[in-house]
């Protein structure tokens, strides 16, 4: 895999672009995220606990290690990425990209990936 590609999620984000991932080394970020998690979800976040190495990284530390899109494609079917499926794109892929203006872009990035 190319360093490039290692912060592309499986999904097609780019990792680097996200709060979570930049809170590691962002106070700031990491306090934003866990004010968040207050007031939204009534939980208590360490920001300190706030950290993401993307989706190649330790799933023991993911912020999201439960992530739908990494237990298909990398756990279930031994993927890379997503467009690597012969059902690329799938309707929850596609369903998944509406719900965020950063997530849209992510099956273009694959595409263009594939074609590359």
């Amino acid at each position: 895999m190319g360093e490039v590609n290692q912060m592309i999620a499986a999904c097609g984000i780019e990792c680097f672009k996200y709060d979570m991932f930049q809170a590691s080394n962002d106070p700031k970020i990491a306090q934003h995220i866990a004010d968040w998690f207050k007031k939204e979800r009534n939980e208590e976040v360490k920001p300190e606990n706030i950290h993401c190495s993307g989706c190649r990284g330790d799933r023991a530390k993911h912020w999201s290690p439960d992530c739908w899109v990494l237990k298909c494609s990398v756990d279930d079917k031994g993927l890379e990425f997503c467009n690597e499926c012969t059902k690329f794109p799938c309707a929850k892929l596609v369903e998944w990209s509406q719900t965020n203006k950063g997530y849209g872009a992510a099956p273009n990035r694959l595409k263009d990936m594939k074609k590359s």
